[in-house]
């Protein structure tokens, strides 16, 4: 079935985007020595591989409501495969750092498989579909970690490059170009006409204001800032991290230990979806103090996981102990794949008409923990590597609040009708608040 085909496409094109967006990860080590790079000017880079998503997220997901995600996830790949091959070829590190962060927008496609997906399946199914798109994409950072430093390691010689992370960064260029032409050409917007028709026509900044004002969009995105937002910093952070903070000098082995949060993150994703659709069908209350928000009671439990999570990282760590580390490492990537999809299950099920736009804001806005995490974790007013991950932990609690109060279900029963801004009028498909 064309759906199923659809759903494919998209977590393929996601998968390679997510191995494209983090392929410098592997290869920080080499990449600081040559361009004389200090750990904290790492700590940035991983950070800047997030500064131009929110914006991008947010207008890919508008404009795949639009024009079609086909369309618009070709773009991106277009312009992701040219940067990438011309990064290669850097001789300084401000043109290498301007290229790299083009490269990254890579990341903007989530919101644009988002929207693809949720254009074919029905309500029932979206948590479990978009889990599957989501987790089996994300779970290409995992790839990039495991299978860029054993195809381009240490000792490369190929037939253009001497030096293994210029190597990777071209033929990985090269995919995204040719995954471009493939998606475009067998990719479908929609299941009918109708449907694209109804979508497009919503597709208005008017419709826009409205629905980023949402309660529920809010909360969602801020939630995603603390579930996607982390697994984005921990992505770019923790081959730099098990290499120093443990001594771990030998790149494979360090790249493989930051893998398994992303296999974590990334493959466990369709349990959060699943379990958000399961609850919601079965009417099952796990949280009576959110009594009848079945999807809304799921999110909280995750999100509640993460905050534990994180401050068992830290204490993991301060044992010294790597191994311990890494198993800490994968109960968070696991935290973070139950929550988002969790959440990315309740964003399609609450704005059937505009998925695209409020994929694009909460995916925008929670890539700011990616911005942002990154820079605690490598600070150096920490008195150690692994207290950054406490404190991160500590900054979640008012997100975690500010959802509960929002689940309350005379709240969350009119999160898609009030907002933090009101309708400036009635009428034209939007409702008002009270």
């Amino acid at each position: 079935m064309t759906k199923w085909r659809t759903l494919i496409l998209a977590t393929i094109g996601f998968n390679f985007s997510f191995l494209i967006w983090f392929s410098f990860a592997p290869f920080t080590g080499p990449m600081a020595e040559e361009f004389g790079l200090s750990l904290a000017e790492i700590g940035i880079l991983a950070s800047a591989a997030i500064w131009l998503a929110p914006f991008g997220r947010i207008l890919t997901g508008w404009l795949s409501d639009r024009w079609g995600a086909p369309t618009v996830f070709a773009i991106v790949l277009t312009y992701v495969g040219v940067f990438s091959v011309a990064s290669a070829f850097a001789q300084s590190y401000a043109v290498f750092f301007v290229e790299r962060l083009i490269v990254a927008t890579a990341g903007i496609t989530f919101v644009i498989g988002i929207q693809h997906v949720s254009e074919w399946f029905d309500e029932e199914q979206l948590g479990t579909a978009e889990g599957i798109y989501a987790g089996v994409g994300n779970a290409g950072a995992a790839g990039g970690a495991l299978v860029l430093p054993r195809v381009f390691g240490e000792g490369w010689s190929g037939p253009l490059f001497e030096t293994n992370w210029r190597a990777a960064f071209f033929y990985t260029g090269i995919v995204s170009i040719l995954l471009a032409i493939v998606y475009y050409s067998i990719g479908e917007a929609a299941k009918s006409e109708e449907r694209r028709q109804a979508t497009a026509e919503s597709a208005t900044f008017k419709q826009w204001i409205h629905t980023a004002t949402r309660y529920g969009t809010v909360v969602l995105a801020l939630a995603y800032v603390m579930s996607f937002g982390l697994e984005l910093s921990m992505n770019g952070w923790l081959a730099t991290y098990y290499r120093e903070g443990f001594n771990t000098n030998n790149l494979v082995l360090a790249s493989t230990f930051a893998a398994t949060f992303s296999v974590a993150a990334g493959l466990l994703r369709p349990i959060g979806g699943y379990m958000s659709d399961r609850l919601a069908r079965n009417e099952r209350d796990i949280l009576p103090i959110f009594t009848g928000r079945y999807r809304e009671q799921w999110t909280f439990v995750t999100l509640c996981g993460i905050v534990l999570a994180m401050i068992g990282m830290s204490l993991a760590g301060l044992t010294g102990e790597v191994l311990l580390a890494v198993g800490a490492g994968f109960v968070v990537g696991m935290s973070c794949a139950f929550a988002e999809g969790a959440i990315f299950a309740q964003v399609p099920a609450m704005f059937p008409n505009s998925s695209g736009s409020v994929a694009g804001v909460v995916g925008g806005v929670g890539t700011v923990g990616g911005i942002v995490y990154p820079l605690v974790y490598a600070a150096p007013l920490m008195p150690t590597l692994h207290t950054g991950y406490s404190v991160v932990a500590a900054t979640m609690i008012p997100i975690a609040l500010l959802c509960a109060w929002v689940f309350q279900p005379h709240v969350a029963a009119r999160a898609t009708d009030d907002g933090f801004l009101a309708s400036s009028e009635s009428g034209a498909g939007l409702p008002t608040d009270d």
